[in-house]
């Protein structure tokens, strides 16, 4: 079921600190790659407080020496593009929670954004113009994750963080949006005695023409996470080539630092949880999509930050498929913008 691949890192590299276009280059929380155009779309989670919101491009540029060794020779920004709302305004401050993104292949980028419930800011996906960051439409929103009190929707700063889309077919063919929320809803939090957070995992499909439509949902099993963690989230989503196949990143954050790890995951026969007003109490006749651990970033024995973005990157100087992560420094002095560099080993079977 499982498709048989590993991954190996190839290097690590920290993105500077700079201004670029009198933007602050920070807070990096979602990547995106375009084979197209050999560019690297990141998007900034800055609410609009140091510069408007935003997305940038960069290019990657790796080098191999007469050992074959790659490494990351820089990872710079080449343009940057601000995003305006449905009535082509920029955001006003704190209105905009940007934490996913994904290039669609109708030359359009997908925004998710995870509001702010107690400000009562809905989240929301929404669809931008790639070249002007026009805003064009959004994605319907099940009522179930608005908040409309304290027992229903999603949790502050736990919403959309993770977004993806299957660019199989042509252009003018439907394509798939995913996404989850990074934690579970207030309805879906867990009991006593329930120690993996039970997500909703969203499948929409986009069509030429007519509205985009919710083609199911199923429940995404979060990992326990160590007694000194303070945060656990589902923070990234990455759509394989083959249809039903997915890499999911975990991200943890508490008193020791930060870890990572990174899974293989099946729809299968997954049951649709569309209908299924809470995920609470006895879950044994729900099937959720199937989980395999596939790298547990800690087992390198490097700094770990706080790692959000996951795309897949270009072929490698030796030919091999990459993987490439990226952490938010949260516009922490004391944190990095960190970029790691994968290969991605697809094994004989």
């Amino acid at each position: 079921m499982f498709q048989d691949f590993s991954l190996e890192l190839v290097d690590q590299y920290v993105i500077p600190k700079d201004k670029f276009q009198d933007t602050v280059v920070g807070g990096l929380s979602a990547i995106a790659y375009s084979q197209e155009q050999d560019l690297f779309y990141v998007l900034s989670d800055d609410r609009g407080k140091r510069s408007p919101v935003r997305f940038y491009t960069f290019d990657l540029e790796v080098e191999s020496n007469e050992r074959e060794q790659i490494k990351i020779a820089s990872f710079k920004p080449q343009s940057v593009t601000r995003l305006f709302d449905e009535e082509g305004k920029k955001y006003k401050k704190g209105t905009i929670d940007p934490e996913g993104l994904a290039l669609s292949p109708r030359n359009t980028i997908y925004i998710a954004s995870e509001g702010n419930p107690s400000k009562d800011i809905e989240p929301f996906i929404g669809e931008y113009e790639m070249a002007t960051g026009n805003k064009l439409s959004d994605l319907r929103i099940p009522q179930r994750y608005l908040s409309d009190d304290t027992s229903k929707g999603i949790q502050e700063n736990s919403a959309f963080e993770s977004l993806t889309i299957n660019r199989t077919g042509m252009p003018q063919d439907p394509f798939r949006v995913f996404t989850a929320t990074e934690d579970a809803l207030l309805q879906d939090e867990s009991l006593e005695g329930q120690d993996r957070a039970r997500i909703r995992f969203l499948h929409y499909m986009v069509n030429p023409v007519g509205d985009p439509i919710i083609v199911a949902e199923h429940l995404y099993l979060l990992e326990p996470a160590p007694i000194e963690v303070v945060s656990n989230g589902l923070t990234e989503l990455l759509a394989l080539k083959t249809e039903g196949y997915f890499l999911s990143l975990e991200r943890t954050y508490g008193f020791t630092g930060a870890g990572a790890k990174i899974f293989q995951v099946v729809v299968g026969n997954a049951t649709d949880t569309s209908n299924i007003e809470t995920l609470r109490g006895n879950i044994e006749q729900i099937q959720p999509l199937k989980k395999k651990l596939l790298f547990d970033l800690q087992d390198l024995d490097i700094y770990l930050d706080n790692l959000e973005g996951m795309t897949e990157g270009p072929r490698l100087p030796d030919g091999s498929r990459s993987l490439v992560l990226i952490a938010d420094d949260n516009f922490n002095e004391e944190q990095v913008n960190q970029l790691l560099l994968f290969r991605l080993v697809e094994n004989d079977s």
